[in-house]
């Protein structure tokens, strides 16, 4: 049997989505009941309707939504929510960029308390009495409304395993969507986050400038305590008509702490452009350290141990001259 051609161009139309009522309105209700049956349609959500070709048959036991690719997923949750609620924390979290969802996991959306819409299977709902499907609480990215970032960020700390929690975080603040500033104020905000002292220790990290984990890592193991300068992160320094963000600057010592990650710099030509660097901060009489993530991790004690040396070293030659 095919699909009336009325409801397909509508389906065609809306992206092979569509509302019950929307279907009314071009067929009977029999037409629409026929269509179903012959398997051309499928329910995902209560009035909620998606060509059947774009449901995978491959896993019959799964739940429908986890069955359609992620945005007919989305956009169906939303069309069931009827304008009431934005894709929140970790659909959000995808939305945003910054870490891609699987296809096991739920929509996530956020709705005013009130609202009265309720969860379906991979389907999450929350209601908030702090929320409205407005600025400044949403924001649309790629044509879909999402809770703004700051929160999103916040919201998905306990949702994710903890060896993955940092790292959207860490992206966020280095792609400058948003400061640890702003992240603060909305941890101020939220009453209930757990595992709350790990965030703000890390939202600490990153206002003091640490831009990865290795140089939180790093911060915390063996470039403070007794003996080391307070480094300042992130300095900008013009070399004629280059300019360069220091990772780690001893002022006082014209020192640069570099640490290169796990992955970094095995190519010869990142190599090289790492020499021509230090080669040019040295014109200025900036001494550049590198340490890799293995000798960071490995050995920290020496890796401390040489820095102070360094340090001390140029601190005497300071005095010398």
């Amino acid at each position: 049997m095919f699909v009336d051609a009325r409801l397909q161009a509508l389906l065609d139309r809306r992206g092979g989505l569509a509302m019950r009522r929307e279907m009314l309105s071009v067929v009977s209700p029999w037409a629409l009941q026929s269509a179903c049956r012959a398997g051309r349609m499928v329910r995902v959500l209560p009035g909620i309707y998606v060509d059947a070709a774009l449901v995978r048959e491959s896993e019959p036991s799964l739940p429908l939504l986890s069955r359609v690719g992620p945005e007919i997923a989305r956009r169906a949750s939303l069309a069931y929510a009827g304008g009431r609620a934005a894709l929140s924390r970790l659909t959000a979290l995808d939305v945003w960029g910054l870490r891609r969802q699987p296809a096991d996991e739920p929509v996530y959306l956020d709705l005013p308390r009130g609202a009265g819409l309720r969860g379906r299977p991979q389907l999450v709902v929350r209601h908030r009495s702090d929320f409205a499907v407005a600025p400044p609480y949403v924001v649309t990215r790629n044509g879909l409304p999402v809770t703004r970032l700051d929160r999103t960020l916040v919201d998905c700390w306990p949702l994710l395993p903890s060896v993955d929690r940092s790292g959207p975080l860490i992206r966020a603040v280095n792609d400058r969507l948003t400061t640890p500033q702003r992240l603060v104020t909305v941890l101020a905000e939220v009453s209930r986050v757990p595992d709350r002292a790990a965030l703000s220790g890390l939202l600490d990290r990153l206002a003091t400038g640490c831009r990865s984990a290795l140089e939180i890592w790093g911060h915390d193991h063996v470039f403070t305590g007794p003996g080391m300068p307070t480094f300042v992160r992130q300095v900008r320094v013009r070399v004629g008509a280059r300019t360069f963000y220091l990772d780690m600057f001893a002022e006082a010592e014209r020192v640069n702490i570099e640490l290169d990650g796990a992955t970094s710099h095995g190519d010869p030509a990142e190599r090289e452009i790492d020499l021509r660097r230090d080669a040019l901060l040295a014109t200025v009489g900036i001494l550049v350290v590198r340490f890799t993530h293995r000798r960071l991790t490995a050995n920290p004690l020496q890796v401390r141990q040489e820095t102070l040396a360094i340090l001390a070293s140029r601190r005497r030659l300071t005095m010398i001259k």
